[in-house]
Formats: C-alpha cells, sequence, structure tokens
C-alpha cells in the first residue's frame, strides 16, 4: 500500500524548534522528489520546502522558511525530514509531505501540481 505518514508536530514555543519526519511505504523513497506543504488555518496548503530525487538531491526552501528550516533524506529508513528552526507564530498549521509523480527527475518543486501521494498532516502549534 502506498503510503506517507508524517509525525514530530506539536506546540512549541516561539523561538524553538522541532524536527518533522515522514516515511514512506510501498515504495522505494528515494527516486521520487518529496515536498513539504504548510496550510495555516483557513487557508490552502503551500508548498514550502523540497528535496529532489537519487538524481541530484537538491532541496528547495520557499523564501519564508530560508536560513530556518533545512530538508534531509535517510533512505535507509524510508525517511524525510524536516528540520525547523526559530519556529514563528506563522509557522503554525498543519504540515504535510507529499511525493512528486515523477521519477527519478534529479529536481524538485514547491508547487503543488506534480504532487499525487499526500500523508495525513501532522499539526504545529506555535505560540506561548
Amino acid at each position: 500500500q502506498l503510503q506517507l505518514v508524517e509525525s514530530g508536530g506539536g506546540l512549541v514555543q516561539p523561538g524553538g524548534s522541532l524536527r518533522l519526519s515522514c516515511v514512506a511505504s510501498g515504495f522505494t523513497l528515494d527516486q521520487y522528489p518529496i515536498g513539504w506543504f504548510h496550510q495555516a488555518p483557513g487557508k490552502e496548503p503551500e508548498g514550502v520546502a523540497c528535496i529532489s530525487d537519487r538524481g541530484g538531491y537538491m532541496t528547495k526552501l520557499a523564501d519564508s522558511v530560508k536560513g530556518r528550516f533545512t530538508l534531509s533524506r535517510d533512505n535507509s529508513k524510508q525517511l524525510v525530514y524536516l528540520q525547523m528552526n526559530s519556529l514563528k507564530p506563522e509557522d503554525t498549521g498543519v504540515y504535510y509531505c507529499a511525493r512528486d509523480w515523477r521519477l527519478n527527475v534529479g529536481i524538485c518543486t514547491t508547487v503543488e501540481g506534480p504532487y499525487d501521494l499526500w500523508g495525513q498532516g501532522t499539526q504545529v502549534t506555535v505560540s506561548s
């Protein structure tokens, strides 16, 4: 069964850190680009970060998270991590990881269009 499952969300104070995990099953994770999307309350999901497949392992970050968020992979564990530092209240929302359907393309995008498989999301709340 094709599946992505996120974990690691929670309540954190402004300036704090969280590491989100996305574990894949049913397919070989490192053959596909993986994206992270943030859905703030009452808004549509917005791409914040992505990491490409084994063809290049490039990463891309939205301007709103540059310098604060980083991505990494552990292919042996079928995991992609989103390390979130210096969190702000506006980072609050549900975070989804998603798989880009394009195989071994060596690039990634934070645009929602190519993503065909989504996790259930994990809630992040940044509040004092």
